[in-house]
Formats: structure tokens, sequence, C-alpha cells
């Protein structure tokens, strides 16, 4: 049963996953490429070369959706065993650092071919501070989405474009803590006369 913890854990196997694909084929010779996870004020100017050290390829997490296919589905199961169960999309940029284009398009190169190879993280690829159950697993998958609406995101960052790609992480599910506890019936009726015949 994943917990809140899935999104955490969701990024946390991404960046494991690509670390160690990266380990098997470095995709500049000669240089130790890796992936992290990224927060807005990684991107702010001054920081990126301490906190993400090209050459890398940063995950950034930068949309949270509920998943509206499953919604319907796990809230039926919800009201049958009292658990709530949130289904969620997780929009992710993937962006290429390094000192010139080149090895950005290698590095960008090297982790598109790791996440087609491995489309569906789940038992031992999936971190496991998300607690997640056995038949869980997570797809990733490159998001379609306009060229506009990339620019879109990058204007809301404190950093130029860089050439990145969109993928998706589907479909992450946090389960609530507790069933909700059963409540107890009782009947009442209103308005009958016991009968005391003997």
């Amino acid at each position: 049963m994943a917990g809140f913890a899935a999104i955490a854990a969701t990024g946390k196997s991404i960046e494991r996953f690509l670390t160690a694909a990266f380990a098997q084929a470095q995709p500049i010779d000669g240089r130790t490429t890796r992936a992290v996870l990224a927060t807005t004020t990684d991107f702010e100017p001054g920081t990126v070369a301490s906190l993400i050290a090209a050459p890398a390829v940063s995950v950034f997490l930068y949309r949270v959706d509920f998943n509206k296919t499953m919604r319907a589905a796990w809230s039926a199961v919800g009201t049958y065993d009292g658990r709530g169960r949130l289904g969620l999309d997780l929009h992710y940029l993937v962006t290429a650092w390094a000192d010139n284009a080149e090895h950005e398009h290698l590095i960008l190169g090297r982790a598109l071919q790791c996440m087609e190879t491995t489309p569906m993280l789940a038992g031992p690829l999936l971190y496991p501070s998300g607690g997640w159950s056995a038949s869980e697993a997570v797809q990733l998958g490159m998001e379609d989405i306009p060229t506009e609406a990339l620019m879109r995101t990058f204007d809301s960052l404190p950093v130029k474009y860089r050439l990145s790609v969109p993928y998706v992480a589907r479909v992450v599910r946090i389960d609530s803590l507790l069933a909700r506890p059963d409540v107890p019936v009782t009947t009442v009726v209103d308005g009958l006369i016991p009968s005391f015949e003997s």
C-alpha cells in the first residue's frame, strides 16, 4: 500500500534508475554523468553549478495531477473497503546539463534510451520509502505537450530555456493511512406501543 511518501519515492526511483543506467554506459567518455532531483531553487543563477554539477540530467517535478482514468474506479473500491485512494500523474522535465551542446545531446539521448528500454518501474526499481505493495508499478512515458506550454514552464523558472523533455509518471497511488471505521447501526422505531399480552 503506497502512502503519502509515494510522490517523493517516485522521484527518487527515477533518479536512482537513471544514475544506475548511466553507470552501465556513460554517455560522455571519461566523465561520470548522474541524475539528480531538482527543485525550482536549483535553477536560480549561481546555484546550478554546485547543486546539479554537470554533466548531469535533472529530474524536475513541475506538476501533479489526478489520474482521470483511475479516479472513478478507486473511488468505487474506497466506498467498499473504507480506504481512500488517490491516483496521480506526476509531470517531470528531464533536462540535460553539460559544458557543450554535443554532451547535452549525448546525456539526453542516453536518458531517453534508458526510459524507453525500461518504461515500467516495479519491485526493486521502486525506491522503498514509498511503502509500495508487491503489485504496484509506475509507468514512465514521454508526454505530448505543445512547445508553447513547455516554453511557458520555463518562463516561470529563474533560468533560460534548456534542452528538456517532458515525461509523465503514472499511476502513482496514495492510500489513506487507515480505513474509515464502520459506524454502528442503530434502528429506532417511533410510534409503536409495546404489547404486554400474556
